[in-house]
């Protein structure tokens, strides 16, 4: 009874979380901001959604899916990363940030790595 009602509230807070994500998605300004709403909220939310399966059916049937856990591993493991390169590809091709940003960390980084060789 209560594993059930753990994984019940783990798929509820997960199905929370992608909604948020998908709000975010909408609603933010740039591609950056959007980035980060896709990566990070949908992450939380399909791991706890995929977590709550899990636990449902070893609490319930008594089995342990090895294909849930390899699923929540690559999901963990993929979707930060895909993430980041779609944010890295979108500022190396010149994409601007939103106007209300304060700080551009890789504008240096990405001046300094452009540079020639010897050249000051």
């Amino acid at each position: 009874m209560t594993g059930e009602l753990i994984s019940s509230i783990l798929v509820l807070i997960g199905a929370i979380f992608c909604a948020l994500s998908a709000f975010g998605l909408v609603r933010l300004p740039d591609v950056y901001l959007r980035s980060h709403a896709a990566t990070k909220s949908a992450t939380l939310g399909v791991l706890c959604v995929l977590g709550g399966g899990f636990m449902y059916f070893w609490v319930v049937d008594g089995t342990v899916s090895f294909k849930l856990l390899l699923a929540i591993v690559f999901v963990f493991i993929t979707s930060p990363v895909a993430g980041h390169l779609n944010g890295r590809s979108a500022y190396r091709s010149g994409i601007p940030l939103w106007g209300g940003s304060i700080q551009d960390d890789l504008k240096s980084l990405v001046e300094e790595s452009q540079r020639i060789p010897g050249e000051k």
